[in-house]
């Protein structure tokens, strides 16, 4: 499955979600949640995957973690925040960076319209 249909998919299933939690609640409700529906939905799905840094050629002593990566292919980073910050958008576009993962969503329950609240992050390889 190409990045594209993995992300058709896994907006179906945010929208599942969020059409049957609502707004909110913490951010770890909607990420178990996403989690089951997007496993239930067939899409081999990761969730809290730490990730090591690398920088100039050495591992460092420190990682990040990764909300869900769904099909080894497409990040999904989840916020349930008033309202998404630019460095939201920064901190998925690193993650793409540093995993050399080509697409990422960001995501933010937090809100009346989860429409305008689900954004596609393209990493420039």
């Amino acid at each position: 499955m190409s990045e594209n249909e993995i992300s058709y998919k896994v907006r179906g299933a945010i929208f599942t979600v969020y059409n049957t939690l609502g707004p909110g609640l913490l951010e770890s409700v909607y990420e178990n949640a996403l989690y089951y529906q997007l496993n239930k939905d067939g899409l081999s799905t990761t969730k809290q995957i730490n990730l090591p840094v690398r920088y100039a050629d050495v591992e460092l002593d420190i990682s990040f973690r990764l909300d869900l990566l769904v099909e080894n292919k497409v990040i999904v980073e989840l916020k349930s925040v008033e309202e998404l910050k630019s460095l939201h958008f920064k901190q998925l576009n690193t993650y793409l960076k540093l995993t050399n993962k080509k697409l990422g969503l960001l995501v933010n329950f937090n809100c009346i319209n989860i429409l305008d609240n689900k954004h596609r992050v393209v990493n420039k390889i």
